[in-house]
């Protein structure tokens, strides 16, 4: 069932979207060489709780920290640690935050100083693949005609569809209905209605869309060792089309 949210839910919900917004802004200010990725997950982690949130990934299912931290062919689920981030590398962020109940959902690739030519093609591509979906996003459009769009995006340009993973609804759970894959045949699936709240989030890589997990049973990868990226936002659906929680006004 697609829950659809009240006036005061979408209110707290845009408040749990403004933190992760604000996570991954003071997180990109700090991503360079020799930074850790522990380090960054410490900033968001102080961050949400000084703004009266929880980090909605902590103990999650188990999971050890309050972001997850995925460099290079590693998709997502990655643990923040030691490793510290060299010149050239990606870092998708994932940041999560539960306020009085309800939760925001934000991922972003970062580049850490130079990176490579394909890297930023892959990072621009993943983006405007989010936000092609996105702008199809209003009442009684149907859900798979955003998937679709977003699959076009990338097939077009060259790079791989993951499709073992994919978008949620995002509510009171971190994960609700529906499920929004980021391939599909336009004009199916449900019909979009005002007050429900997607989390849209492609993932894409540079060869093959074949991914697995590591032995940790988190970290995700992909098979071939080729870049990836992810991006993602929590969105609700509103009267005349959408709104995006997870974005800064300024």
């Amino acid at each position: 069932m697609i829950i659809c949210k009240s006036e005061q839910e979408l209110a707290f919900m845009r408040e749990a979207g403004r933190i992760v917004a604000e996570s991954h802004r003071l997180i990109s200010q700090a991503i360079e060489p020799g930074i850790t990725s522990g380090e960054l997950d410490r900033i968001a982690d102080q961050y949400i709780r000084s703004q009266g949130a929880v980090p909605s990934f902590k103990g999650y299912n188990g999971f050890p920290a309050s972001i997850c931290a995925s460099v290079n062919e590693q998709l997502v689920h990655g643990f923040p640690g030691k490793r510290k981030l060299i010149e050239g590398d990606i870092i998708t962020l994932d940041i999560g935050a539960e306020y009085r109940g309800y939760h925001g959902d934000s991922a972003w690739t970062y580049g850490v100083g130079s990176i490579s030519e394909e890297a930023q093609r892959l990072l621009d591509v993943t983006e405007g693949s989010l936000y092609a979906g996105l702008a199809l996003v209003k009442p009684d459009v149907r859900l798979f005609t955003i998937s679709h769009a977003i699959q076009k995006y990338i097939e077009e340009a060259g790079f791989s569809v993951v499709r073992e993973y994919v978008g949620h609804g995002i509510g009171a759970e971190l994960h609700e209905e529906p499920q929004i894959p980021n391939y599909g045949v336009a004009d199916r699936g449900p019909r979009l209605k005002p007050g429900m709240v997607l989390a849209i989030e492609p993932m894409v890589n540079v060869g093959e869309r074949y991914v697995k997990t590591l032995e940790d049973n988190w970290t995700v990868v992909t098979v071939d060792g080729s870049l990836c990226a992810h991006f993602e936002h929590t969105v609700a659906v509103t009267p005349d089309g959408m709104e995006i929680f997870t974005k800064l006004n300024a």
